[in-house]
């Protein structure tokens, strides 16, 4: 299973990747579900994501991912405020399963407090959980 080691990881299979600025603190995230969660889904057909300038807090729901197998919580892994959705999914929400870290993101997250970001998990520890 494809674990990058660039991204941050969260129990709930959200994967993160950090958008730095000058000073190397973390603004906004781009998150998406990782490769082993949308194997576990089975095939994605369609994705709730919430309105761009929606607040979120993290840990707690902020859509749903329908597959053919299930629906699934998708979990804020920041507090923030979403700046952007990936439109694409509504028409294609297969690319979740066929390009997980890639075109099938899911949102982008300015961040609220980039302490949230260190309660990740590393890819190491992330393939420990899932006993890849």
């Amino acid at each position: 299973m494809d674990i990058p080691g660039d991204l941050l990881y969260t129990s709930d299979h959200e994967w993160v990747r950090a958008q730095l600025d000058a000073q190397g603190d973390a603004t906004t995230v781009t998150i998406g579900i990782t490769a082993y969660a949308s194997d576990a889904l089975g095939d994605v057909v369609f994705v709730d994501l919430p309105d761009a300038k929606t607040s979120v807090q993290a840990s707690e729901s902020m859509g749903e991912v329908e597959s053919t197998k299930s629906v699934s919580d998708l979990y804020a892994p920041v507090s923030g405020t979403i700046i952007t959705i990936n439109e694409a999914l509504a028409d294609s929400p297969g690319l979740v399963n066929s390009d997980p870290y890639g075109q099938g993101w899911l949102c982008e997250i300015e961040v609220a407090n980039a302490i949230e970001l260190d309660a990740l998990l590393n890819a190491s520890s992330y393939k420990e959980l899932t006993g890849e």
